[in-house]
């Protein structure tokens, strides 16, 4: 196996005029250029990573979901879906490959084959826009409801059973959140990237951590030393941290202390929307 690179999808058009492909990084930073250049990657998205299979899923904004290896080529694509509209994605604890859907405004399972019709997983328009979801070690789905690129929306985190009935007695009520991304953090707690009121110049952009309990806010991890805007891709890397893609870096994070680390990754123009250390 070759050295650990981080990958970062930088959205296109009208996400953000970025680059519109997956990228790579070494561990020093230094960009080393599209991890893969195959045309079906546009405008790019969620990413998850099958640790068996040892592929990494990729959410295209041609509407398909495609598998690339380690050498970066394309493996398996399900074919253009019309309507998916992908967003965030994650592995389940079924092993089935999760893609939030912006338009549909659920979430939809995929065999990691990528031979099938996906499966609808949460009803249709569960959440005002989605913006992140992840499972815990029970199986339990969080799903985190956003403000939408037209302003349509609202701000909270919601928490499904492994049987996907909604879990009425845990939701977030913070009025200084509005997600963009959450992962499960080792300690099992909910963490979102946050920046509030969304799309403002003004907006104020934290790390926002949640017990997994019973939903207080636990504490909030403050960026400093970078600008931190346009807070999206949460993921822990192989050395405990926290990370997360942003516009023009990746920002770390040491989740023990709460400290911020500064920018990990710097790119102009980046327009992070999430990442993955990989293979």
């Amino acid at each position: 196996m070759g050295a650990v690179s981080l990958l970062v999808t930088s959205a296109s058009g009208r996400n953000g005029d970025g680059y519109g492909a997956l990228l790579s990084f070494d561990r020093d930073g230094r960009l080393l250029g599209e991890f893969s250049v195959d045309d079906r990657i546009r405008d790019p998205r969620g990413l998850g990573l099958d640790r068996e299979s040892g592929l990494l899923f990729l959410n295209s904004g041609a509407d398909r979901i495609l598998a690339i290896d380690a050498s970066g080529q394309i493996v398996r694509d399900t074919g253009p879906l019309y309507g998916l509209n992908p967003g965030g994605g994650n592995f389940g604890p079924d092993g089935r490959y999760y893609v939030g859907l912006r338009t549909t405004r659920s979430i939809m399972s995929f065999s990691k084959k990528l031979d099938g019709i996906g499966k609808l997983v949460v009803p249709p328009r569960v959440v005002s826009f989605p913006r992140g979801f992840d499972f815990d070690d029970r199986g339990r789905l969080f799903l985190a409801s956003g403000i939408g690129p037209n302003g349509e929306g609202n701000n909270t985190i919601l928490a499904f059973e492994p049987n996907i009935v909604a879990e009425t007695s845990w939701s977030v009520c913070d009025p200084e959140l509005s997600p963009l991304d959450i992962t499960i953090a080792p300690n099992g707690n909910v963490v979102a990237a946050s920046e509030w009121p969304f799309g403002a110049s003004t907006a104020t952009t934290s790390i926002r951590e949640y017990d997994a309990q019973d939903a207080h806010l636990v504490r909030v991890l403050v960026p400093e030393r970078v600008r931190f805007r346009r807070p999206r891709g949460l993921r822990f890397g192989p050395d405990g941290c926290l990370y997360c893609a942003a516009q023009d870096e990746v920002v770390a994070f040491d989740f023990a202390t709460g400290k911020c680390l500064g920018a990990a990754f710097e790119l102009p123009g980046l327009n992070g929307q999430a990442l993955m250390f990989f293979p």
